[in-house]
Order: structure tokens, then C-alpha cells, then sequence
């Protein structure tokens, strides 16, 4: 207790450091006073007595201090004294005080928000209650399987092609009744865009399908309302849906009597039953949908096509993804061998076999957080690029601060020196300049915090300014790397504290501390400059940025010769927008004539030259394929080709050139309608198990369907011969025949062009008359396009006022749209490669400037021989460009290495660019020189006569 009393007391006495000092002047005095009177006493005169009490005393300094070290805690009051001074010692250079904190702050706060972004988009954990039992299951197989209908919606991309993840509904009801290691299994598939109306003006919304036992499984509770359940999902229940929170808040201003309000889905009315929690966005990364409703819902809400397709029953028909919950105490293995033994039952020993034996089909069970990769594994590349960007700049900026430190310790070695031969310790200089390091550490990683929030907001506003949807990830400040650029930048301030106070006690005091000595004391050579320790810091800062550089030049140079591309066609003064009639309750036969109604009246407007429309927009992204047989080919030997249905007038709209041949006329459109109603009669026909399959109508087989095919269609498949007129099958299988299959005539070769995205070579591709279906419309205008939406929207409403717009854009948008990604690249490379030659810069320009500090008195005796200033000049200079060189050349073949993992994602540019590496080089060069002068100026300016005077 006592003990406790004692250090108790020692704390308090810091906080009243005055008192305690008056107090002990007056022990001292009286100890003193005492000691005189006893000498006076003995015969002694008060000057003598006073004398002699010194003397018996002792030393009174001495004396004091060493009360105050009895009296206090001494580690702190030293840590005090130490901070107070080595903030005097930062104020008194508050030039490199700031310069080495913001770089500090520079350096942690862009790490720290880049990584938050890569912690949203590839590290964060899957939403949803114990998601680590969630798994998916995927098949592969040697052969493709036999069916009648394949989709996915981007849940499980995989690009080297080893795993699928869609299934059929039958399967998936046949699994959930037999499984024994699951506790729960949900199916689900979307989102799908589908006419919403009954809350305003009718507009498009993205509804995902989902099992009724989705929720539970995947462990999703709702914030109003209530989830939908296995009953919600019966054929014959009332339809409902389930809400995400984000288009809740949108659509519906987050009312909560939203909830048990009837709303339309196309033509089919709905209840809204609940809202989903806020933390749950989707399942699969990167993806979002408007609501969820039941799997029972969709040949209602999809119409005639997906009834003819049948998706709900088909086990030929795959497009849903499952996923399950392992049961507790179930292994992944055991539900492997469970799942793959009614896989084999349902895909090879089923009246109709998907497989044959020799396919080898095999079903493998993932963790959801590796199945479902989503839109991840597009965006993963550019995140992970980045973050080496911005790592190097990590690496720049505590080489810089490092660089800064060493450099201004050697400008203190005489004060280093003068401290030691006062009589102190190594242990106590050690401290002083630890602390120094410490604050700058310290202030650089507090501010660095700001900086890292800043970015966050920033990067997350840049990357969604780019998007037509909310960005589906929700990024906030990781504290992790926050923890671990703080502890980059305190090793940084350890180190630099540690570094100079070793080379200070090892040196010799006697020639420190001469007033004559030279500034250039362990710094430089008789002969000239010798190479330390900071110009290897301020090499490996230009090396670094000459990586960063490189980078950046290359993904500037991809995105210029992607957005300076000849796509084929004429991308100015083009607008374009979406219409889906089918969403509206429209027949094939309605569509023709309300696209053709609709193509005239845009053609009457003021300012428009041509319309036209298509299947899909190009450069849009979406695109469609086929496989075809060309006639003497072996059979079965097929030829997949791009396909895209157009409306008349689609290439002049676009101008896109006739090579030869013919255009398509009113009499092609109407041969392909003729076409379309024959084949979609068979189809329900064979949907029905009828035997009139192969002619379900009795009359004659239709003529062939004319087409128009491209110049990579003629060169890959009709070298050195006229297609003109030839004939093409359709694709040749095992499956029984639908009906008449007329297979295509070609009557046109028109010219190349890009059609889904711009980095995709040009395909061979077969262009068809469009007859129904949904269509993007492509206005040509004389002027700007934007100025005709609000006409374009007026004209469709007078048609349907129940038909949304959708995809209202430019085809110049559009591709600025489908550049997205690079476009950021770019622009965050570009604005870290700036960053990153800034700071290596400043790095050069603060070793010279010490540099030429330490050197005045060399210098000034240079010129008092005769030295010109101009001489001076080019000795400062040269050193700079030296150390600029070096590190441009370590840099670049340091890039050379380094940029080879960017090939995946150039364009028309090699990794090792010629162009690329000597344009940095030389920005390098340039900008360094620069950083050069100053000091040089500097060393220039010195006056003979002050320099020798003040050593």
C-alpha cells in the first residue's frame, strides 16, 4: 500500500511540476541555511560560514536532481521532456515536418480506402445467418448436355469454362424430397426485367425468381412484412413478392404500407408481402435485383414464350442455381456423395438422358463464397491492379519520410555530438530521436485516417458515377488495414528514429564539435559525393514510381485505342432506347405492326434521318449466338456464328456498308413471320408429346429464311467463293426433329462490325429479320439525340401508354458505358502514377536540399578559388539526374517484369511498349530536373564570404 501511496504521489507531482520546484528550492534553501548558522556558531564569519555550507552540502543542482528523481516518475517526465522537444525541433523545420507527414497521410489514406474497396467487393463475407454452410453445386462434363434450353445470369462465371451451376426446376424438386444432409435447399435464378406498374407511371423493374424455401435456407429475415415461404410458392397460391430494401426506399419512399399493397407485374397482379433486410443486397456479389417472387410466378409473368418452353417442368430446361444448407454435424463430403448419386439417377438413368455414360458428368458441391463470384470476378482485376498501385505507394512515401529523416539527422550530427559531450547517454539520445519519429509516425497516420474517409466517399462516388444502377456493393473503412498502414508508418518512424541516433554515438566527438569542422562530415568524399543510404531510399522511390508510371501509360494507351476504334459503323448523333411489348401483353403479329408503326412516326420527326431497330443494341454487351450447318459439311458437324434479328432499314440507320448483294425487303420480313409461326406451332406440338411433330400444320415446308451475313462469316466459311445465294442448314443433333427447319438463304454480305463489346474480335455473324420479340430502336438524328427523348417518349406513349422506356442513351453514351471499367483504370492509375512521381520528387528534392546544406562550406570555398556558379550548378543537377537515371532503369526493368501481368487486361498494347517506357522515362527525367534546380539555385546563391564566416 505504501508502494501504491509513492507512485501515486510521483504522478501527481507532474501535474504540479511549479509547486514540487518552489518547494524544493525552499528544502534546499533551509538545508543551507541551517548548515551556515552551525558554522557561524563556531566562530566562523556569514560569508565564510555561507561558503563552507556549500561545501558540506554538496553540489545544490546535483542535489536537486537527484530529489526530483525520487520524487517523480522518471520515464515519463523524460517521455514529456522529449516529446517538447522534438516538437520545438519539427517547428523548427516546418517544411520537411509537413512534407513527411502529408506523405505519410497520402500514403495510409489512399491504402487504407482502396483496400476497404477490395474488402466490399471480393473479401467480405456472404450476407445472410451461418453462411459458411451455404453451399452451391455445379456440374461439368466432358460433352455439352442434350437440352432444350440453357440459361445463366452471371452467378457462377468461370473463365476457363470448368463448372456450370444451372439446373433444372425438376431436378431441384426431386433433390429437396431425397436429401438427407441439407436442412434447407432453395433454388433461384435472375433478376429478370419485367413491366411494374401500380405505383406511379409503369416502368421496367428487376425481379429475381426464388424458391419458396429461399429465405430460410439462405437465413434472410425481412424489416417489414414477412418473407415468402414453400406455401407462396404452390401453383395455385396468391401472388406475392418480397421487396429489396434498396428499391423499397426508392420506389416507395421506405413506407411501410407498402406492405400489403397490390402492385403489377406485366399483366399480373401481385401483393407485396414484405421487405428484405438492409443488409441483404443479393446472394451473388456485385449483383441486385428490384424484388423477389416466387419460382411459381414465372410463366405468368413471362408469357407465351416461357409457357412454350416450359421451364417450370422441363428437365431438359436449366436455368436455376441451388443452394443448400449443410445440416450440423454434416460434412461437405457427405453431401457430395448424397447430391452426385441423384445427380447420376436424374442426368443419365431418366427416361429422356441429359448425359451418356462416356460425357462422364460429375457434381461437385462449392462453398457459396467461392461459387458465387458474380460481378466480382469482372471487377477483381482492376481492384487487384490498383491495389499494387497504390502499395508501391505505400512503399514511396515511407521511403521518402525515411530519405527526409536520414538526411536532416545528418545535417544534426554536431548537435548529436555536443548533447553526447554534455554527458548524455545513447540510451537518452536514442529516446529524443525515437520520439521524433514517433510524432511524425504519429500526426501522419491521424491524418492519414481523414484521407483514408475522404477516399472512401470518393471512390465510391467515382465508381458509381459511372453506373445506371446503385453500385451493388457497400464499401466502408476497414479497420485491418487501417491498423496495418498505422503500424507501416510507426516501423517507418522507428527505424528513422533508430538509424541516425547509431550513426551519431559511433561517431568521433572531437571533430563534431570544432567550429571549423566540415558540413559534409560523414557525408561525402574529398573527391566528391559518395553514395549513402538515402540515395539508395530516393533510387528505389523512382524505381517504384516508374513502375506505377508504366502501368498507368499502359492502361491510358488501351482505353485511347479502344475509344479511337472504328466499331464499323457511325457512333455519332445516334440514340437509343428499349422496348419490351411483350411486358405489356403484346402477340408476335401486335409487335410487327406497333415496331412498324412506331419506326414511321420516328421517321416523321424533325431532326431524325432514319430509324430502325434490333434485337439488341450493339456494343450494348448482350449478344446472341447460334449453331448452324453448312451444307457438305460432315453431319452433326456444326458452326456456331454470332446472330442478330434487325428491322428494316437497320443498316442504313447505322451505315453500316453493303459489300454485295441485297439489303432485306418487306417481302424478307414477311417470309421470316411466316418462318417464326411455323417453327413455334412445332415447338408446342412437340411440347405436347404429339406424333404430327414432323408437320403439325399439313402444309408445305416454308422457304428458307433470308439472311445477310458479314464478311467474317464469307472469309471463314465461304474462302474464295461467292455466297451469294448459298444455302445454310439449321443445327444438325440427336435430338427428334421440332418440324420444318427451312434452315436460311443468304442474300447480302454487308460490312464488319463490333457488335457485343468493343474488345471482342469481329465474328462471323448472321444478321435476320426481326419479327417480335423485344427490340432497342436506333434513331439517326441530324443533331443531338438528347434533345428528342422527350418526343420519342411522348410518340410511345400515344401508342401504348403502358409501354416503358428502358436504356434511354446515346450510342455514344453507350460506349462510354461499355468503357467503364477502363475508363477508371485509367483514371485511378493515372492519379496514382501523378502521386507516386510527386513523392519520389520530393523525395530528390529534399535529399539535395540537405545536401547543399551540409556542403556550404565547400561550397563557399569553391567559389572563393574561383569556382563559376554555373559550375555549382551542374554539380547539384548532375547528382539528381544521376540518381534519377539509376532509378529510371532499375524501374524499367523492374515494369518489364511486373507489366506482363497485365496482358489480360490491354488492348492493342504490348506490355513492354516501347513508346509507353520511353515517354516515361523522359516525363521522369524532366520532372526530376526540375526538382533539381531549386536546390541548385540554392547551392548557386551561396555568398563565399557568409558561408566560411558561419562555420
Amino acid at each position: 500500500m505504501s508502494r501504491l501511496r509513492r507512485n501515486f504521489a510521483k504522478l501527481n507531482s507532474l501535474f504540479r511540476n511549479n509547486r514540487v520546484e518552489e518547494e524544493l528550492a525552499r528544502e534546499v534553501t533551509s538545508h543551507l541555511t541551517l548548515l551556515s548558522d552551525d558554522f557561524e556558531r563556531r566562530g566562523m564569519s556569514p560569508e565564510e560560514a555561507q561558503l563552507a555550507a556549500k561545501r558540506a552540502y554538496g553540489g545544490v543542482e546535483q542535489a536537486k536532481q537527484a530529489h526530483r528523481d525520487e520524487r517523480s516518475l522518471l520515464w515519463i517526465e523524460h517521455a514529456i521532456q522529449d516529446l517538447r522537444y522534438a516538437l520545438r525541433m519539427l517547428g523548427r523545420s516546418p517544411g520537411f515536418a509537413a512534407v513527411a507527414i502529408l506523405t505519410l497521410a497520402l500514403g495510409i489514406g489512399a491504402n487504407s480506402a482502396i483496400f476497404s474497396v477490395i474488402n466490399a467487393v471480393l473479401l467480405r463475407a456472404l450476407p445472410g445467418e451461418d453462411s459458411q454452410r451455404l453451399v452451391v453445386l455445379s456440374w461439368n462434363s466432358h460433352q455439352e448436355p442434350k437440352l432444350n434450353g440453357h440459361s445463366k445470369y452471371g452467378d457462377c462465371d468461370d473463365d476457363n469454362h470448368t463448372r456450370d451451376c444451372a439446373f433444372s426446376v425438376p431436378f431441384y424438386k426431386a433433390l429437396r424430397s431425397h436429401t438427407t444432409t441439407f436442412s434447407g435447399l432453395a433454388a433461384f435464378a435472375g433478376p429478370f426485367e419485367v413491366g411494374f406498374s401500380g405505383n406511379g407511371a409503369a416502368n421496367i423493374a428487376r425481379g429475381e425468381y426464388v424458391s419458396g424455401d429461399y429465405f430460410s435456407t439462405v437465413g434472410v429475415k425481412t424489416v417489414e412484412g414477412r418473407p415468402l415461404s414453400p406455401a407462396d410458392d404452390a401453383p395455385s397460391a396468391s401472388p406475392a413478392i418480397v421487396l429489396d430494401y434498396g428499391y423499397w426506399q426508392r420506389a416507395f419512399g421506405a413506407d411501410p404500407s407498402a406492405v400489403g399493397r397490390t402492385i403489377r407485374l406485366n399483366n399480373v397482379d401481385v401483393a407485396i408481402v414484405g421487405v428484405a433486410e438492409r443488409s441483404f443486397t443479393s446472394l451473388t456479389p456485385g449483383k441486385s435485383q428490384d424484388f423477389f417472387m416466387p419460382l411459381s410466378l414465372a410463366m405468368r409473368v413471362q408469357g407465351e414464350q416461357w409457357r412454350t418452353q416450359d421451364r417450370l417442368s422441363d428437365p431438359a430446361s436449366w436455368w436455376v442455381v441451388l443452394v443448400g444448407r449443410l445440416k450440423p454435424g454434416v460434412s461437405l463430403e457427405q453431401a457430395q456423395a448424397e447430391t452426385t448419386t441423384l445427380f447420376h439417377i436424374e442426368v443419365l438413368h431418366s427416361a429422356k438422358p441429359i448425359f451418356s455414360a462416356g460425357d462422364t458428368p460429375s457434381l461437385r458441391l462449392l462453398p457459396a463464397r467461392e461459387a458465387l463470384n458474380g460481378a466480382s470476378s469482372e471487377i477483381a482485376p482492376m481492384l487487384e491492379l490498383i491495389m499494387a498501385a497504390v502499395g508501391f505507394i505505400l512503399l514511396i512515401a515511407c521511403a521518402n519520410v525515411a530519405g527526409l529523416i536520414l538526411a536532416r539527422s545528418a545535417n544534426r550530427q554536431k548537435e548529436l555530438a555536443m548533447r553526447q559531450a554534455l554527458g548524455a547517454g545513447r540510451a537518452r539520445i536514442v529516446r529524443q530521436l525515437l520520439t521524433e519519429g514517433l510524432v511524425l509516425a504519429i500526426t501522419g497516420g491521424g491524418l492519414g485516417i481523414l484521407v483514408a474517409v475522404w477516399g472512401v466517399h470518393a471512390l465510391t462516388s467515382l465508381i458509381s458515377s459511372g453506373l445506371n444502377s446503385p453500385f451493388p456493393f457497400v464499401i466502408a473503412l476497414d479497420w485491418r488495414v487501417l491498423a496495418f498502414t498505422s503500424c507501416a508508418a510507426l516501423a517507418t518512424g522507428v527505424v528513422c528514429g533508430l538509424v541516425p541516433s547509431f550513426l551519431s554515438v559511433r561517431a568521433d566527438l572531437t571533430p563534431s564539435i570544432r567550429e571549423t569542422a566540415p558540413s559534409t562530415s560523414g557525408g561525402a568524399s574529398q573527391g566528391g559525393w559518395r553514395f549513402r543510404s538515402g540515395d539508395a531510399l530516393v533510387v528505389a522511390q523512382v524505381a517504384l514510381s516508374v513502375v506505377v508510371l508504366v502501368g498507368a501509360g499502359l492502361l491510358v494507351r488501351t482505353l485511347h485505342k479502344l475509344q479511337t476504334l472504328d466499331p464499323g459503323f457511325d457512333t455519332q448523333n445516334v440514340l437509343l432506347f428499349g422496348i419490351n411489348p411483350s411486358l405489356a401483353g403484346y402477340k408476335d403479329r401486335q409487335t410487327v405492326d406497333l415496331y412498324r408503326q412506331l419506326q414511321e412516326r420516328f421517321e416523321a420527326v424533325p431532326g431524325v434521318m432514319s430509324a430502325s431497330y434490333s434485337e439488341d443494341a450493339l456494343l450494348s454487351g448482350s449478344w446472341s449466338a447460334s449453331d448452324v450447318h453448312l451444307d457438305g459439311a460432315p453431319p452433326k458437324t456444326n458452326a456456331n456464328t454470332a446472330t442478330l434479328r434487325v428491322g428494316p432499314d437497320f443498316f442504313r440507320t447505322m451505315q453500316i456498308p453493303i459489300i454485295a448483294g441485297r439489303l432485306f425487303t418487306p417481302a424478307d420480313f414477311a417470309s421470316a413471320e411466316a418462318t417464326n409461326g411455323v417453327i413455334k406451332a412445332a415447338k408446342q406440338v412437340v411440347a405436347s408429346d404429339s406424333p404430327k411433330a414432323a408437320n403439325p400444320t399439313g402444309e408445305p415446308q416454308t422457304a428458307p429464311e433470308p439472311i445477310l451475313i458479314n464478311q467474317a462469316f464469307a472469309r471463314k466459311y465461304f474462302p474464295n467463293q461467292n455466297s451469294i445465294g448459298l444455302h445454310v442448314g439449321n443445327r444438325q443433333g440427336d435430338e427428334p426433329s421440332t418440324g420444318p427447319q427451312p434452315g436460311y438463304l443468304i442474300v447480302g454480305i454487308v460490312g464488319n462490325t463490333k457488335y457485343s463489346r468493343l474488345r471482342r474480335e469481329i465474328m462471323p455473324t448472321m444478321f435476320l429479320p426481326l419479327v417480335g420479340n423485344s427490340a432497342h430502336f436506333e434513331l439517326r438524328t441530324s443533331g443531338d439525340p438528347v434533345a428528342l427523348v422527350k418526343q420519342v417518349r411522348a410518340i410511345v406513349a400515344q401508342a401504348d401508354n403502358n409501354l416503358p422506356l428502358f436504356d434511354v442513351r446515346t450510342q455514344s453514351q453507350q460506349i462510354e458505358q461499355a468503357l467503364y471499367q477502363e475508363r477508371l483504370m485509367s483514371r485511378l492509375s493515372s492519379f496514382f502514377a501523378f502521386l507516386a512521381l510527386i513523392l519520389a520528387c520530393i523525395g530528390l528534392y529534399g535529399l539535395l536540399s540537405y545536401e547543399v546544406a551540409r556542403r556550404t562550406r565547400e561550397m563557399g570555398i569553391r567559389m572563393a578559388l574561383g569556382a563559376q556558379r554555373g559550375a555549382l550548378m551542374r554539380l547539384v543537377v548532375r547528382r539528381g539526374l544521376l540518381l534519377a537515371m539509376a532509378g529510371a532503369v532499375i524501374g524499367t526493368g523492374a515494369a518489364l517484369a511486373v507489366t506482363r501481368l497485365m496482358s489480360a487486361i490491354l488492348y492493342d498494347v504490348r506490355p513492354y511498349d516501347p513508346a509507353t517506357l520511353a515517354g516515361v522515362c523522359i516525363l521522369l527525367v524532366m520532372v526530376a530536373l526540375v526538382a533539381c534546380l531549386v536546390p541548385a539555385r540554392r547551392a548557386m546563391s551561396i555568398d563565399p564570404m557568409v558561408a566560411l564566416r558561419n562555420e
